[in-house]
């Protein structure tokens, strides 16, 4: 791995470290401000509009701007904002509407950072799928320990010590992984297209997509599975709590059973992708995520339950590595940030779908209809999308990506062009 790797790893892991604290400590700070589970949601929902409201712009913009200096200025911005509600909390001055404020500007950063660091990656890895899908799974494995095993309970202790804490806490690791970012090695900016409005090539990106078998396979998949995922996060304490019988602590611990199998799959990710190929994997870990849901919603007892959710999360860890490292190993550099921008806003866009559709059959039928309807929608997805991410595609994808005469020869410096390949 290039020595600049280390540094982008050592970054994100101590800004995840840094997610994890405030993830726990907005929404306990939000409950000593109000107890109305309107506003509660307000802020929370706050977070998520950036990506509806700005995906497709945002990943344009990145693909004019220099990707580092994007990752260290909204990096920076982040922990300067962070001081605000840090002050209100001294000053006792705080409120819903600041934490909804300070939340949307928090994500609208995030949407900056994490796009520029998709479109970065491949760039420092020169496009090598098996390196990328070795980053992917150190990135996702330290991503997953930082945000959901370390900083969730550190959030809360440090909460404990001042309402501020936890705040400049964040900041704090936002500082230290823009600093570190500022000493990557800069990458030769995107070339600009002459004459092009911002929002023509927003629309090209997402033309790109929907254009391309692969591409459009790869985006389906977190869409429709947030759909199933969200409808099954809205009503999984309950279920826990009625049919399982688990009080809050073994909650915790069922989600914890989840994050690790998270970990276990990102880990294997790569093996999964050698053996079988990448395409093959993501379908059986997609095939894995489903009967994983139904094997919950059917679950006895909370052992089966964990089980069943630590099989699905290392799904979910596996096909995480897979399908980003597939993505960035075949889309031209110039339209990187516009394709991960417009996947990843596809499938905040579903989320909200499958929490409402989650509550109303919960409301309408039983508490493990939602459960049922998830596992079946993550199977009928699998059928659909194997055969688009098929390994004879994501081959053929690979092989066009290829520069002629590998990542020195000439024709790799030239910008690809704006249309999609035709793999229809």
């Amino acid at each position: 791995m290039p020595t600049g790797f280390g540094r982008l790893w050592t970054a994100q892991t101590v800004s995840s470290l840094g997610d994890g604290v405030s993830h726990a400590a907005l929404p306990l700070l939000a409950l000593t401000v109000t107890r109305d589970p309107v506003a509660l949601a307000v802020v929370t929902a706050a977070g998520t509009l950036p990506w509806l409201l700005f995906g497709m712009l945002g990943g344009a913009l990145v693909d004019r701007w220099d990707r580092r200096r994007t990752m260290w200025v909204a990096d920076t911005v982040r922990a300067v904002l962070l001081a605000i509600p840090a002050a209100a909390a001294v000053l006792d001055m705080l409120s819903v509407p600041l934490l909804a404020a300070v939340a949307f500007l928090l994500g609208l950063g995030g949407l900056f950072f994490d796009t520029a660091a998709t479109a970065y990656l491949p760039d420092l890895l020169r496009r090598d799928p098996a390196l990328l899908e070795r980053a992917n799974s150190r990135l996702r494995g330290a991503q997953t320990a930082m945000s959901g095993f370390a900083g969730p309970p550190l959030g809360s202790a440090l909460l404990a010590l001042g309402r501020a804490v936890p705040l400049l806490a964040d900041a704090v690791s936002f500082m230290v992984s823009a600093l570190l970012v500022r000493t990557l090695p800069a990458m030769p900016r995107p070339v600009p297209q002459a004459g092009e409005s911002l929002l023509r090539q927003a629309r090209a990106g997402v033309s790109y997509v929907f254009r391309d078998r692969v591409l459009l396979g790869l985006a389906l998949r977190p869409a429709v599975g947030n759909v199933a995922f969200l409808a099954v996060e809205t009503v999984l304490a309950l279920f826990a709590h009625d049919r399982l019988g688990i009080d809050t602590y073994g909650f915790g611990l069922l989600l914890t059973a989840e994050a690790a199998g998270g970990l276990f799959g990102a880990a294997i990710a790569s093996y999964l992708g050698r053996r079988l190929g990448t395409g093959t994997a993501l379908t059986c870990t997609a095939a894995v995520e489903g009967l994983a849901i139904l094997g919950l919603a059917a679950a006895p007892n909370p052992y089966a339950a964990g089980l069943a959710l630590a099989v699905c999360g290392a799904g979910m860890g596996a096909t995480m590595v897979l399908a980003p490292s597939l993505r960035q190993a075949i889309v031209p550099a110039h339209l990187m940030g516009r394709v991960a921008s417009t996947s990843r806003m596809l499938a905040m866009c579903a989320a909200p779908v499958g929490a409402f559709l989650g509550g109303w059959l919960a409301t309408a039928y039983d508490i493990r209809t939602p459960l049922y309807a998830a596992g079946g929608l993550l199977l009928a997805m699998t059928a659909v999308t194997a055969s688009m991410t098929s390994n004879r595609r994501v081959e053929g994808a690979l092989r066009a990506a290829a520069p002629v005469g590998g990542p020195d020869h000439p024709a790799s410096k030239e910008p690809a062009r704006e249309g999609a390949p035709d793999l229809l």
